[in-house]
């Protein structure tokens, strides 16, 4: 269950009946983390089959999604990088080579992505709150939560110019472009028969579904951290359960919690703006909130936070230190717009070093890293990341 810190409540102002209550506090609940849950949820309408996630991988592999048939869902999230990229910007639309050597092809009229990509992987247990407390048709997605479940979050790439779609169709054209594309293609057509039933047509429901209950196999559950908490007492080092309480005790738990060690909330932070976006990202309604990233895997992940802004977790927890005193690095962002819950962060240089060692526990590298061999419109796999 995720963590309230709730302040004092007096109640019955000016009512002398309920005076004694004045000064009565809410006790604070203890933030709690735990491990993944072995099985994932779907939603009740899409269902995993052997049929979907056959079909879900192979479109998540092949550029007949894009605009201009050179990117597809892979190019950005590769097995070979974590399912993620190691770069602080993504670069979709007209770019080949894949991670840190992507690049865009010249010329060029594409704007770089004002976002980090993050990991697909455990996606489907976002918004997870106890064991098994999470809602896939809601589960939230995007660094500024606005868009529920992996079935909607897997269209948006498509549509969207800097990502998949380019500037070869318009946004009300390109899914209906996509869908008549697979449609023309024998094996799609059979491949979406046995998985969805001969008699549903080829759309972008059926695409997202495919897609989703792909994603929904990319999970990395078994860390030693999960073993840990399943009751193997030496799955973690002495140094690393040191890390692990000093992690609770100086407050990352606050906002790292539940078993992704993440609230799913939004929350002002003030990281300093990545100077290759032109214009300040204000976030969540122009707020400058961001959604709580989940803390596993972070070894693919790098570099962190919704800009790229830090290129390795010391200085992740360097910025945390700065804004418990109150300093901030982003002008657009002043002090008093920082999410209460900074004000509760105790870190010092000399614990970082242990809670660095913690978050090692949460990585988990046995995932699918399988590659199809071909895909059925015959483009390059993964698109042009060669």
């Amino acid at each position: 269950m995720y963590v309230i810190f709730l302040s004092i409540l007096m109640v019955g102002c000016g009512n002398s009946t309920k005076d004694k209550d004045r000064d009565t506090a809410k006790p604070k609940e203890t933030a709690k983390v735990a491990a993944l849950p072995k099985s994932i949820k779907a939603p009740v309408d899409n269902l995993n089959s052997k049929e979907k996630e056959l079909l879900g991988k192979l479109l998540f592999y092949d550029p007949i999604l894009s605009g201009g048939k050179d990117i597809a869902c892979a190019s950005c999230h590769h097995p070979a990088t974590g399912y993620a990229e190691f770069l602080d910007l993504s670069i979709g639309s007209n770019g080949k080579g894949l991670g840190s050597k992507r690049v865009f092809r010249q010329p060029n009229d594409i704007p770089l992505m004002k976002r980090n990509s993050p990991t697909i992987l455990n996606t489907a247990f976002n918004g997870i709150q106890g064991k098994d407390d999470y809602d896939p048709e809601n589960a939230p997605m995007f660094w500024d939560d606005r868009v529920k479940s992996l079935e909607k979050q897997a269209l948006e790439p498509i549509k969207t110019m800097e990502e998949m779609k380019g500037l070869h169709f318009s946004k009300s054209q390109i899914l209906t472009e996509v869908a008549t594309r697979l449609q023309s293609i024998p094996e799609y057509k059979i491949l979406f028969a046995d998985a969805f039933g001969p008699d549903t047509p080829i759309d972008s429901v059926q695409i997202g579904k495919a897609i989703a209950a792909f994603e929904r196999t990319l999970v990395a559950n078994n860390s030693r951290f999960d073993q840990y908490m399943a009751g193997d007492v030496n799955a973690i080092s002495h140094s690393e359960k040191e890390g692990f309480e000093l992690f609770k005790s100086v407050g990352c738990i606050n906002c790292h919690n539940g078993p992704m060690f993440s609230d799913y909330k939004l929350h002002v932070l003030g990281v300093p703006e990545n100077n290759k976006v032109p214009e300040p990202d204000s976030g969540f309604e122009e707020s400058f909130a961001f959604r709580t990233a989940s803390l596993r895997n972070l070894r693919f992940t790098a570099p962190y936070m919704h800009n790229g802004a830090f290129q390795n977790l010391k200085q992740v927890l360097e910025f945390y230190e700065d804004i418990s005193f109150g300093k901030t690095r982003n002008p657009s962002v002043s002090k008093e717009m920082f999410d209460p819950f900074v004000r509760e962060l105790q870190l010092s240089v000399k614990d970082m070093s242990l809670i660095i060692s913690f978050l090692n526990t949460l990585n988990d590298d046995n995932f699918d890293k399988e590659i199809p061999e071909k895909v059925p419109s015959g483009l390059p796999v993964g698109g042009d990341i060669q």
